[in-house]
């Protein structure tokens, strides 16, 4: 009988530990490689978040990798700008829009798709925007990438880039020029949440526009020699 119900004891103690060792696993393995930032956070992730959030204009503050009341406004103000919960927490979802990955966070798979996203965003900011601001070449990247997201238009890049008569690069074929480095920063900025065109779903020179139409859209800012509008 002591035999028995040592063996019962050990084999008790024996699930106990795996039980632990499983949640262990689960619940601080995945947060590490998830890599969250909240309030209260300290190191270089949150450096990263600061110094995106300050270069489009969220954030004030110091950079200084400390997780503070300052960095944690300027969170869920980029939260609510980019229909995200706002919860002040730099969670998954979050980073991902910052363009912040943790090295277990993305697929070759997704790689591959970012960085043919990234191409091709980089050469409609050549094309379309080229010796313009550099805050007018994001928000023309932004613009692309707020019409893959509206009902109105195709709900791929490409579609966007390529639906008929959408863009004058690509019917006079400067869509195939090779993008130079300023345009691929621009492009990444965009991918990354940064939005000049404050929304923009189209945007024209008005020194040279023909068209009436475009002339009857709510502006929302004008950068360079483009009016961006919804």
């Amino acid at each position: 009988m002591k035999t028995k119900n040592i063996r019962k004891i050990v084999l008790i103690l024996f699930t106990i530990f795996i039980l632990a060792v499983a949640f262990f696993y689960i619940f601080f393995k995945n947060n590490e490689a998830i890599a969250l930032s909240k309030y209260g956070s300290r190191g270089s992730e949150v450096t990263q978040i600061q110094t995106k959030l300050k270069r489009w204009g969220y954030y004030n503050g110091n950079i200084d990798g400390i997780f503070g009341s300052q960095t944690l406004e300027a969170v869920k103000y980029f939260q609510r700008k980019n229909g995200l919960t706002v919860d002040g927490i730099a969670g998954p979802a979050t980073l991902k829009a910052m363009g912040i990955y943790s090295s277990n966070s993305s697929s070759s798979g997704t790689s591959s798709t970012n960085s043919n996203d990234l191409n091709l965003l980089a050469r409609v900011v050549y094309a379309e925007a080229r010796g313009e601001p550099y805050t007018g070449q994001v928000a023309v990247a932004a613009v692309t990438l707020n019409r893959v997201k509206s009902s109105s238009f195709p709900n791929t890049l490409a579609g966007v880039v390529y639906q008929s008569g959408a863009y004058d690069a690509v019917t006079d074929g400067q869509i195939n020029l090779s993008p130079d480095s300023t345009a691929k920063k621009a492009a990444q900025d965009a991918l990354n949440g940064w939005d000049p065109s404050y929304g923009a779903i189209y945007y024209f020179n008005p020194k040279t526009a023909t068209n009436k139409w475009i002339w009857s859209r709510p502006v929302t800012v004008t950068i360079g020699n483009h009016r961006f509008c919804k």
